[in-house]
């Protein structure tokens, strides 16, 4: 809930140090919040999906743009790996080593982003944003199930597809330093994909389902909008996914 972005990655480097040195309490509490509104700075103003400007990368300021909207999405992940953390408190303790990781990992990200961002002259909130991830997040806080399947394996999934066009742009306006980056975002989150994708057989093995049958019912009832490629099949496969999974995303 933290909404000051510096205060917000040293409190976070703070639960990551707790966590190594073994000083949680792992008792579930008797109340877990809905969250509708994370901690987040005032800015950016976050608009629908549809009333985000189009700019090209041609410009300063589409370049500028297209930067931001990557450190929107990793600053968002932050929360989202964090709200993992909190509502979910019936799992095995693995899992929360993985989310508060993933946390972590996001972290580095935005602020490498937003380092970035600095250099070509911009601030991270100087550009509308959509809040499509956290939508989500909150839409999903009743199952963890339903969660594993939407947000990593759905949303952040996506992020495996849009990223190599993404670098082959800003190799072509000679954008070496955001190459860099997003080809360790790239990594990352296969990583990230994959810890989705563990946690989600885990529930369906506690709750005796078929995991390929799970996921395609998840997506039918809760994702809003087509699932649709082009799909990057080796990244997903190196994020877990199964061969069913991934000859059916190549019906779609």
């Amino acid at each position: 809930m933290e909404n000051d972005l510096d205060r917000k990655m040293k409190r976070l480097d703070g639960l990551l140090e707790g966590w190594s040195e073994d000083r949680f309490e792992m008792t579930p509490l008797e109340e877990v919040h809905r969250v509708p509104d994370p901690g987040r700075p005032q800015k950016p103003q976050l608009v629908p999906p549809k009333d985000l400007p189009k700019r090209g990368l041609g410009t300063p300021e589409g370049h500028a743009a297209l930067m931001h909207s990557i450190a929107h999405i990793e600053f968002n992940a932050v929360n989202l790996a964090l709200d993992a953390v909190y509502r979910f408190q019936d799992m095995p303790k693995a899992y929360y080593h993985d989310w508060l990781g993933v946390a972590g990992e996001e972290s580095f990200h935005f602020q490498m982003i937003r380092e970035h961002l600095y250099h070509l002259g911009y601030e991270y909130g100087d550009f509308t944003a959509h809040d499509g991830l956290w939508m989500t997040t909150f839409e999903t806080d009743h199952d963890p199930l339903v969660r594993m399947a939407l947000v990593p394996r759905t949303l952040e999934a996506r992020g495996l597809d849009v990223t190599p066009p993404m670098i082959q742009k800003l190799r072509a306006i000679g954008d070496k330093r955001g190459v860099e980056i997003l080809k360790i975002l790239l990594r990352d989150e296969i990583g990230h994909v994959e810890v989705g994708t563990r946690w989600f057989r885990y529930l369906c093995e506690q709750l005796d389902l078929n995991p390929f049958k799970a996921f395609q019912d998840i997506i039918q009832t809760y994702f809003h909008g087509d699932l649709r490629g082009p799909f990057n099949y080796e990244a997903r496969e190196q994020a877990g996914f199964s061969q069913e999974e991934i000859a059916w995303l190549k019906t779609l």
